[in-house]
């Protein structure tokens, strides 16, 4: 059987009674076209079928209606937090409700760096959104080199590379306001010997919740505070490591659901009883984790699905016009609240 061949502009400008201009315009979402002519363009393109050739249009506008998602972080460790699933989501949404595509990059190693920096530069994607990053990454000045518009997940600790550099845009909740209010939760409990387990302490949302775990403490015991790296595996360790040197605590703190669920299998298998010898509290509220833990978990909704959407959006409404544009520089932080369950 034939295929049918694809309809053209020329089609759809005969069958409108325009110009190929004009259907090149209405089609590329040019406003100046008057809107009798382009009503009769859409009217044609619907009748003949006619479908854009993504391709030809990015010579002529520059623009390649994709945009790069650069998480930092391995794949094992991707597809495994929850966290990631619900930022991707918020992304994937804003970009699918203004028809961009999401190409999705993951670094692991130097190798990584170096691929993720040629794709950039190499004029495939209109712009990059990128979390997940740690204090050393050389990622950074590697999206900064390839010029593309760029807004970052998380609040940036990396040094400018140039004095009067542009702050860069970014999204992000309250972290250290989060952690106070965490904090203050267990004391008004009454609990004198409360621990933190941190996240990772080269990521700048790890260094914010220690910061306002530290607001409200001051000075604490030095062996209440134990590393943690935002996993489950972390927090076991961490838990442990507490317990053989502060036997008497009775509250913790964790950096993140995935942390605090490792902590709680920790008391579990030592015997404690949360809440009623530990009190535990959590950040992030991902629901596959806080609600299935046992006890349910006490937690810092920080709200991660609008963060992505956010990040979309920001850069989304940089690019406008034929050319990609750069993001004006803004940083916006969303408010976090205290989700009162079980273990605290």
């Amino acid at each position: 059987m034939t295929e049918e061949p694809r309809p053209t502009l020329e089609a759809v400008a005969a069958r409108a009674g325009v110009s190929r201009a004009t259907v090149s315009r209405v089609v590329n979402g040019d406003p100046g076209v008057r809107e009798v002519l382009a009503e009769k363009v859409r009217h044609a393109v619907d009748e003949l079928g006619y479908v854009p050739n993504r391709a030809a249009r990015s010579l002529v506008t520059r623009r390649h209606d994709a945009v790069a998602v650069v998480i930092a972080e391995p794949e094992t460790r991707v597809f495994a937090d929850p966290f990631f699933a619900l930022q991707l989501r918020g992304i994937s949404k804003e970009l699918t409700a203004n028809d961009i595509q999401l190409v999705l990059l993951l670094t692991e190693g130097r190798d990584d760096h170096e691929r993720v920096g040629r794709y950039l530069a190499g004029g495939h994607v209109d712009g990059a959104l990128v979390f997940s990053l740690h204090l050393d990454d050389p990622l950074p000045g590697i999206i900064r080199r390839a010029g593309v518009p760029t807004v970052f997940g998380g609040r940036p600790g990396w040094p400018q590379e140039e004095p009067g550099e542009p702050s860069a845009a970014y999204v992000d909740c309250d972290n250290r306001g989060g952690a106070r209010e965490a904090v203050r939760h267990l004391v008004g409990l009454g609990r004198g010997r409360i621990a933190h387990i941190t996240g990772a302490l080269d990521q700048t949302s790890a260094v914010d919740r220690l910061d306002g775990y530290r607001d409200v403490l001051g000075d604490v015991d030095p062996r209440l505070i134990a590393e943690g790296d935002f996993t489950p595996a972390g927090g076991e360790r961490a838990m442990r490591e507490l317990l053989e040197r502060v036997p008497d605590v009775d509250a913790v703190f964790a950096a993140s659901d995935l942390t605090a669920s490792g902590a709680l299998r920790v008391l579990r298998e030592r015997g404690r009883r949360v809440p009623d010898d530990v009190a535990v509290v959590g950040f992030d509220d991902m629901l596959p984790v806080a609600e299935q833990t046992d006890p349910p978990l006490t937690t810092v909704r920080q709200e991660i699905e609008e963060m992505g959407r956010l990040m979309a959006g920001m850069l989304l409404s940089g690019r406008g016009g034929a050319e990609p544009v750069p993001v004006e520089p803004a940083g916006v932080v969303l408010p976090t609240s205290l989700v009162r369950r079980a273990s605290a």
